[in-house]
C-alpha cells in the first residue's frame, strides 16, 4: 500500500459570499499520479493555491507525512517540498534572466556568499538541462524563447528541489508530442522514486499515458474518486460536469461566399506554398504539430508577421495588413494563443478587457458610454458561462479558464468578417470548450472563421472542413465528415506520403 504523503481533511475556503472549497478530503499517495478534473470555476485553482501557500484555508486540516501542513507563503511550501509549476508559464520563469540564472534560481537566493561564480553557475545548469533533454544555450535569455521551451525551463526548475509533492497544472498545453512525452518519462522517474504527483488536466491523452487515479472536482467539492483499473475516464467526466458526456457531432454547413484567399504564401524563404480559401458560414480548423506553422500563419492573418511571399485576399480585395489595428479596421478578429502575455491586462475588470479593441463602438462624441460597454459584457458572460460576480470583477479574480472565455468573448463581441482564434480552448474545461465551440459555431453565418488547435477532439468537435499543416506546408485537408482517423493523424505527425500538390 502506498504511503499518503498528504492529506487534506475538511478543507474550506470562501472569498466574501461565495464558497470556492466546500468540506475536500483529498489524499495524494507515494508514487502515484493523481489527475485532478473540473469545470472552471470548479475550485482546482484555489485548492492548489492553498496547497502551494498563496490562500490560508478557512478552516481543515493539511498534512505532509503526517505533520501539519501550513505553508504560509509559496516559499514556505517550496522549502518543504510541495513544488508548483502553474499553468501561467510567466508564474514560473523570469523572462529578464537567463536560461541559467532561471534553472539556478532558487539556489541563487540561498546562497550566502557576496560573490557567484557564473562558471560554477552555468556548469551546474547544463547537468539539469541536460537530464532534462532540454537542448538549450544555458546563456540564452528566457525572453527570447518560445512558450514550450519555458513551460519546460519551469518544469526543470521545480525538480532541482526534488519534490515530495509535485503539482503540474496542464503542463503540456503548450508542448508538442515530443516535449510531451520527455515530460511523462520524467513524471514515471519521479514516480519511481515515490513522488506524489498532483496533475491538473482534461486531456484524455495525457490521463491515458499517466494517471494511475482521477478526482472530479464539482462545485467546490469532491464528486468522485475513480482508482480502479482501466480508470473509468467517461464516469470521471460525468461526475465532473454533473451530468453524462455526449458526443457532440459536427454536421458540415453548406459553405458561403468567399472570404479570404491565401494564394501560394510561403512563411518562409523557399518554404512550400499554401493555398487555402474560407467562405461564410465555414468553420475551418487548422491543426498539427507544434511547429508546423499553425501559429506563424495565424500571426500572418492579423498583420502580426509578413509572409515570405503569397498573396492574401479578403472579399475580393487585396489585403496585406501591415499591423493589428489595420487588420481590425478591415475585419479581421484574432484571439492569440498565449493569453497571459499576448491577451489579459490585469490591472482591467472584466468589461474593460472585453471592450478594449472596440471602444469607439462604445463611444460618443469621445465620451466612453459605460452602460453600453457594461450590457456588452453582461451579454457575453451569460452566453460564454463566464463564472464570476458580476462584469466589473477584476480579471485576475477570475481562473484561468474563464479568463480564456473573456479573452474569446472579446473578438466574438463584434461581427467581423474573417474570424481567427489561435487555440481558443487552452486551458479550458469540456464543458467550456463545448460552450464556446457552439457559440463560434452559431455566429458563423456571417463571417469566415479559422481555428487553429493542436488537439483533435477540438477540431472534430467545432470543425466543418479539417486542414492539416506539417513543417509549414498543407498536407491533407478533411470535410468533418467520416474521417479518417488513420490517414488524419499519420498526417499530422509526419508519417503520410500524401502530400497534396506534391
Amino acid at each position: 500500500m502506498n504511503t499518503i504523503v498528504c492529506k487534506v481533511s475538511g478543507l474550506e475556503k470562501a472569498f466574501g459570499p461565495n464558497r470556492v472549497l466546500r468540506n475536500i478530503d483529498l489524499e495524494l499517495p507515494s508514487g502515484q499520479v493523481t489527475v485532478l478534473m473540473g469545470a472552471n470555476g470548479a475550485g482546482k485553482s484555489t485548492l492548489v493555491k492553498v496547497l502551494c501557500g498563496v490562500h490560508e484555508p478557512d478552516t481543515g486540516q493539511i498534512t505532509l507525512f503526517d505533520q501539519p501542513f501550513t505553508p504560509h507563503s509559496p516559499r514556505d511550501a517550496f522549502a518543504k517540498g510541495v513544488v508548483t509549476v502553474h499553468q501561467s508559464i510567466n508564474d514560473g520563469v523570469a523572462p529578464d534572466l537567463d536560461v541559467a540564472s532561471n534553472l539556478m534560481i532558487d539556489r541563487l537566493t540561498e546562497s550566502r556568499g557576496f560573490f557567484l561564480s557564473d562558471r560554477a553557475l552555468r556548469r551546474e545548469a547544463r547537468k539539469i538541462a541536460e537530464a532534462m533533454q532540454l537542448g538549450l544555450d544555458v546563456r540564452a535569455p528566457v525572453s527570447s524563447l518560445g512558450v514550450a521551451d519555458r513551460q519546460m525551463i519551469a518544469i526543470a526548475r521545480a525538480m532541482v528541489r526534488e519534490p515530495k509533492v509535485l503539482i503540474l497544472d496542464e503542463p503540456t498545453s503548450s508542448l508538442s508530442a515530443a516535449e510531451s512525452e520527455r515530460l511523462f518519462t520524467l513524471i514515471d522517474r519521479l514516480r519511481a522514486t515515490g513522488v506524489a504527483i498532483l496533475y491538473i488536466s482534461h486531456r484524455r491523452s495525457d490521463i491515458q499515458r499517466i494517471a494511475d487515479r482521477i478526482v472530479s472536482m464539482r462545485d467546490g467539492r469532491i464528486a468522485g474518486v475513480f482508482e480502479e483499473t482501466p480508470l473509468d475516464y467517461e464516469g470521471a467526466v460525468t461526475a465532473m460536469l454533473g451530468h453524462a458526456m455526449t458526443d457532440v457531432p459536427v454536421r458540415p454547413t453548406a459553405p458561403g461566399a468567399p472570404v479570404l484567399h491565401i494564394e501560394n504564401l510561403s512563411m518562409q524563404p523557399g518554404g512550400p506554398a499554401i493555398n487555402l480559401t474560407a467562405h461564410k458560414n465555414e468553420v475551418i480548423a487548422v491543426t498539427g504539430l507544434l511547429g508546423s506553422g499553425k501559429s506563424r500563419l495565424a500571426s500572418i492573418l492579423f498583420g502580426l508577421e509578413k509572409p515570405a511571399i503569397g498573396r492574401l485576399t479578403l472579399n475580393g480585395a487585396p489585403y496585406a495588413p501591415a499591423n493589428p489595428a489595420e487588420a481590425i479596421r478591415a475585419g479581421v478578429h484574432f484571439s492569440p494563443k498565449d493569453r497571459a502575455s499576448n491577451g489579459v491586462v490585469p490591472e482591467f475588470d472584466i468589461t474593460n478587457n472585453l471592450t478594449l479593441p472596440f471602444l469607439k463602438n462604445f463611444s460618443r462624441l469621445s465620451m466612453l458610454g459605460r452602460g453600453g460597454q457594461r450590457a456588452a459584457t453582461r451579454s457575453m458572460i451569460e452566453t460564454l458561462g463566464v463564472v464570476c460576480q458580476g462584469e466589473t470583477d477584476g480579471i485576475g479574480t477570475l481562473s484561468g479558464g474563464n479568463q480564456q472565455k473573456v479573452m474569446v468573448g472579446r473578438w466574438l463581441s463584434q461581427p467581423c468578417a474573417l474570424l481567427v482564434l489561435d487555440e481558443p480552448f487552452q486551458g479550458v474545461d469540456i464543458k467550456a470548450r463545448r460552450d464556446i465551440g457552439e457559440h463560434i459555431r452559431q455566429t458563423a453565418g456571417q463571417r469566415a472563421t479559422i481555428v487553429f488547435v493542436a488537439e483533435i477532439d477540438e477540431a472534430l468537435e467545432i470543425a466543418d472542413r479539417i486542414v492539416v499543416l506539417n513543417e509549414q506546408a498543407l498536407v491533407g485537408e478533411h470535410k468533418n465528415e467520416n474521417i479518417e482517423l488513420a490517414t488524419l493523424m499519420a498526417q499530422i505527425s509526419g508519417r503520410s506520403e500524401a502530400i497534396l500538390g506534391a
